[in-house]
């Protein structure tokens, strides 16, 4: 993957934990956000309205259909073409059979490694493939529209759903406002519509519990439609999915609040939500670690949240699947790859419980 998400922007890549340095260049940011000052006060006027109704109903709305459950399906697992050929073993090892791949719009030169990697894992997989933005297809939605038209046409064979974007609600990821994000999604949308009528879209992605920013995106003027939901929903990066936030919002209230903006959309085709990204950072493990070491967590510790987290989700019902992040990285996945050597940590072994 690219250091640079676009090739002359303050948008640095950190290859240590996998995503983007803080944006550096203050004035820059200020500027950005200050363009986008009105789309800010909707997101205010919306959340004003919507956030107080969604609390209110949020315990009305139950599941009407309780499928039988499908661990093959429910627990999966993030897998990054730069991360080797270790990983296919290691999946095979796991069981695991639903896989979230990232594909860098500012990579696109190098779709054909990430098409094989894809591929490379067997046709008994469900893949999601995360387009991931960049400020450059951000600014130039013409080239958008030619780098997804040859995403779809490269991976129809492998996978028929794609995350649109990941952590719109973070500067340094490119998105500045969610108004971008929905101009963005709606060129792909468009593309869908037009060519590609079985591809599914998921969105908005929004990271941790911002609820205001996925108001925003599920309830507005524009012309999308989310096939799926999908959130990064990290619960308390210094405890338990049990701890709560702002009094009531441990994890569970925290997915009945989210099911409940998802029922109440009129953005959304379906109530099916996929949380495509979570773990703990790990201590001891910088500059890996994507927080400082205050928020990171042993290695036991992060086992037992992890099984938490999973049984949390499980038994609300009202999550199809969720995606850890990730299968190998020294800062906060399953696998330790430092010094060239696969380390499997305590997690990887409760990882493969959930699926034997």
């Amino acid at each position: 993957m690219k250091k640079n998400l676009q090739k002359d922007a303050p948008f640095i890549w950190d290859q240590y934990s996998d995503q983007p340095h803080v944006i550096k260049d203050k004035t820059y940011k200020q500027t950005m956000r200050k363009k986008y000052k009105n789309d800010f006060l909707k997101m205010f006027g919306t959340t004003l309205f919507m956030f107080p109704l969604s609390v209110t109903m949020m315990k009305f709305f139950t599941k009407k259909e309780h499928k039988i459950f499908d661990k093959k399906e429910f627990y999966g697992i993030g897998v990054n073409l730069d991360k080797g050929n270790s990983q296919q073993e290691l999946i095979e090892e796991l069981g695991v059979k639903s896989l979230i791949i990232r594909i860098p719009l500012s990579d696109i030169q190098n779709i054909d490694k990430y098409y094989e990697f894809a591929k490379s894992f067997g046709t008994d997989k469900k893949i999601l493939l995360n387009i991931m933005q960049d400020r450059f297809n951000i600014d130039n939605l013409d080239l958008l529209r030619l780098n997804i038209m040859e995403i779809f046409n490269t991976f129809k064979s492998i996978t028929n759903e794609y995350q649109i974007g990941t952590t719109i609600n973070r500067a340094k990821w490119g998105f500045f406002a969610v108004k971008e994000y929905l101009e963005f999604y709606k060129i792909v949308q468009n593309i869908r519509d037009d060519k590609y009528h079985t591809i599914k879209l998921l969105g908005p992605s929004i990271i941790d519990f911002e609820y205001h920013y996925t108001i925003r995106a599920l309830f507005n003027n524009f012309k999308v439609k989310f096939d799926k939901l999908s959130t990064l929903l990290y619960v308390d990066r210094r405890g338990s999915a049990k701890n709560t936030q702002m009094g009531i919002f441990d994890f569970k209230n925290k997915i009945d609040m989210l099911y409940s903006l998802v029922k109440l959309s009129p953005k959304m085709k379906t109530d099916e939500i996929y949380i495509t990204e979570v773990n703990w950072p790990l201590s001891n493990t910088a500059p890996y670690a994507p927080t400082s070491e205050k928020e990171c967590v042993s290695e036991e510790v992060y086992a037992q949240y992890m099984i938490e987290y999973f049984e949390i989700a499980k038994k609300s019902e009202k999550i199809q699947k969720v995606f850890w992040h990730q299968l190998i990285a020294p800062g906060y996945g399953l696998v330790d790859n430092r010094n060239g050597m696969i380390r499997k940590t305590k997690a990887f072994y409760e990882f493969k419980k959930f699926l034997t």
